[in-house]
């Protein structure tokens, strides 16, 4: 059994992400490839995914969310390629990353990245290539990404508990990584509902989102549980791993997102009262959820502030915009439900938000890729 304290998270944390221009390193970028790449498809596919729902409709929004979706698309081909091509040419790197106590924690990134991408094509990419074409896409990438995300919610936390021993110091966002993926499932799920087959067909996917629902929420909040104790017992983060912090806004964002997606079509579904009483508890949920996320964006850019003079760019960076979008599609969930004005602006204001934080940490990542500085094996 390996005994990992917060410090060798930190050295592990620094091990996955920090730059190198060593020449063997650049002449060899595959070999240092590692899962938490799939979250630079997460957080480009969410900005596109945001603005498909966002209230108001605004000129060019539509075009530009489409066009995204298709950057996002085209990155998570050549990432799946590339990391195939990772484990055939270095398997034993490529075991590594299941082993480190902090990496393993992103193979969450992976199924995210495909359902984001999956449901991007069903909102948007049908504008392009018809809807028969995008429901068939977005069929297999959230098949494809509900039970890769269901293996990591089961088998990492099983891997933490048997294989490593986690000092109290050593909780960090990441944590949420493998056990958020269902949640994604239950809210993406929800938009294909409507093209399932009426009967036990509808009924069986319908009700899978909701326990999927459940399972992902009540192991976010027990983790999220032990980041806050982790940040009230023991202070900051170490600044490679001040980002991940935002973290946290990601299963509060999609659980709200995705108790208003499951309510929208529970009509289609269950019997009047009953679809009634979950148009309810989507908003019964939701508001006091959205109040609490609310509470931690706060939280986190206040920290973010703090640490900023000494934060070095690393991809945890890529924080900064899914779970920011989870928030976005959360807030037009409950504007949708309430019709109250708060949530449409605190969505659009957050989308802006968004936009803003892509476009920073998306410049840069490529200048770190072409500089041959994230591909290469950190110290």
């Amino acid at each position: 059994m390996t005994t990992v304290t917060f410090r060798r998270n930190e050295k592990a944390v620094s091990t996955a992400w920090q730059p190198s221009t060593a020449a063997r390193e650049v002449r060899e970028p595959l070999r240092y490839l590692a899962p938490n790449w799939f979250a630079v498809v997460m957080g480009t596919g969410i900005v596109g995914n945001a603005a498909a729902t966002l209230p108001g409709r605004f000129p060019g929004l539509r075009g530009g969310a489409t066009v995204v979706w298709g950057l996002a698309s085209l990155l998570l081909i050549v990432l799946v390629g590339a990391w195939v091509l990772h484990w055939r040419r270095y398997p034993e790197e490529a075991r590594g990353h299941g082993r480190n106590p902090v990496m393993m924690q992103f193979y969450g990134a992976l199924p995210m990245a495909l359902m984001t991408v999956g449901a991007g094509t069903l909102l948007l990419g049908k504008d392009v290539i018809g809807t028969p074409a995008a429901l068939t896409v977005d069929w297999i990438l959230w098949s494809a990404g509900t039970v890769i995300g269901l293996l990591t919610a089961a088998s990492i936390p099983y891997r933490m508990i048997t294989r490593h021993h986690f000092d109290p110091d050593s909780a960090f966002g990441g944590w949420l990584m493998p056990v958020v993926p269902p949640m994604v499932s239950a809210a993406l799920g929800a938009l294909l509902v409507p093209y399932t087959p009426a009967g036990q067909l509808r009924l069986t996917l319908f009700v899978a989102c909701l326990a999927m629902f459940g399972l992902s929420l009540i192991a976010a909040f027990v983790t999220t549980t032990l980041i806050w104790s982790r940040l009230l017992h023991h202070g900051l983060p170490p600044v490679g791993m001040v980002a991940t912090v935002w973290l946290v806004l990601g299963p509060l964002g999609q659980g709200v997102t995705a108790a208003g997606a499951l309510a929208n079509v529970s009509p289609s579904v269950l019997e009047s009262n009953d679809a009634n009483g979950f148009q309810m508890f989507s908003l019964l949920f939701g508001i006091p959820t959205w109040g609490f996320a609310m509470l931690w964006l706060a939280l986190a850019v206040a920290v973010t502030w703090h640490a900023r003079k000494s934060m070095p760019f690393n991809l945890t960076w890529w924080g900064f915009t899914f779970p920011v979008g989870c928030c976005v599609t959360g807030s037009t969930a409950l504007f949708q439900h309430t019709g109250a004005d708060l949530f449409a602006v605190t969505a659009v204001g957050l989308y802006a938000l968004l936009v803003a934080a892509w476009a920073v940490v998306a410049v840069k990542t490529l200048r770190g890729v072409l500089r041959g500085e994230l591909l290469g094996a950190a110290r």
